[in-house]
């Protein structure tokens, strides 16, 4: 999965604005960050990649490269 194909699916699993994430954008600073995004986010890498991460895992994530980072099969 390509770098975009991860943005795309990010964004629409958080329901973020398009073009907003970028890697290096701090999570902090997105209003839609919050408990229901992180619950989105798990679901997303079990559904999309048949993995289960941990919550304190989703709840250490910094940045949007760090979900990415997570994002392989």
């Amino acid at each position: 999965m390509i770098l975009e194909e991860k943005l795309q699916l990010l964004t629409d699993t958080i329901e973020a604005e398009p073009g907003e994430l970028k890697p290096d954008l701090e999570l902090s600073s997105l209003d839609i960050w919050d408990s229901l995004a992180k619950l989105s986010v798990l679901a997303m890498f079990i559904s999309k990649f048949n993995r289960e991460l941990e919550v304190e895992k989703v709840r250490a994530f910094k940045t949007v490269g760090d979900i990415l980072a997570e994002m392989h099969e």
